[in-house]
């Protein structure tokens, strides 16, 4: 476990993470700070307490959306997979029915030759 000192609204705080993702949580707290400060700048100075639970709202209120982004993507990406599969389902159809129509049109012009050999080649094989 690696420690790391970040900034938030002017106040410092030493977190914990994993190895590896010291530079994700700064970025995090710098992303956190920076909203804020954004929110300072809107509505002045209404209090620290007041200005990081409407920071954490914001942030809240984007995961929410991009939840319900994945989850809209995920059902599209199911919804596609079955579409996919009729597809190819449909595609192995006519597959066959363009293969056993390509059986019975050979079928029928081998018999047809047989005929034609036997009526108009005395026998002797034209095909």
């Amino acid at each position: 476990m690696n420690h790391i000192n970040v900034t938030i609204n002017g106040r410092q705080y030493r977190m914990a993470c994993e190895d590896g993702q010291e530079r994700r949580l700064m970025g995090l707290a710098e992303d956190f700070e920076a909203r804020i400060g954004e929110l300072r700048g809107r509505f002045g100075e209404i209090g620290d307490a007041r200005l990081t639970v409407m920071a954490a709202l914001m942030v809240a209120d984007e995961l929410f959306d991009a939840n319900a982004r994945i989850h809209a993507l995920q059902e599209e990406v199911e919804s596609l997979r079955h579409v996919r599969v009729a597809a190819a389902e449909r595609n192995r159809a006519t597959q066959y029915a363009v293969s056993a129509a390509l059986n019975a049109a050979a079928e029928r012009i081998e018999k047809t030759t047989q005929a034609l050999n036997r009526s108009i080649g005395n026998g002797i094989a034209i095909g």
